[in-house]
């Protein structure tokens, strides 16, 4: 689907917290408010996206990555070395 500009005007605070969520979660603040924007859609057209945290596999896999975060054995690795052949 084609992307399309839309200008918005927000208080100094709500951006510098947008671009500070954007950057801690490795995305853009555009990818933020579309993701904000769908879910918002979709509830309010009654089809709420299932929520992932309900799948068993999906909440061991957050508990082993909480857990090695928590104990300081996880691997970090650049954006390049995961996305870049």
């Amino acid at each position: 689907m084609a992307k399309n500009r839309l200008n918005i005007s927000l208080d100094q605070d709500l951006v510098d917290f947008a671009k500070f969520f954007a950057a801690e979660n490795r995305t853009t603040v555009a990818e933020v408010i579309t993701q904000y924007l769908l879910s918002l859609k979709r509830r309010a057209e009654g089809e709420p996206t299932k929520k992932i945290l309900a799948h068993p596999a999906f909440h061991e896999a957050m508990e082993d990555i909480q857990a090695k975060l928590q104990n300081g054995k996880a691997e970090w690795h650049t954006f390049d070395e995961v996305f870049v052949d």
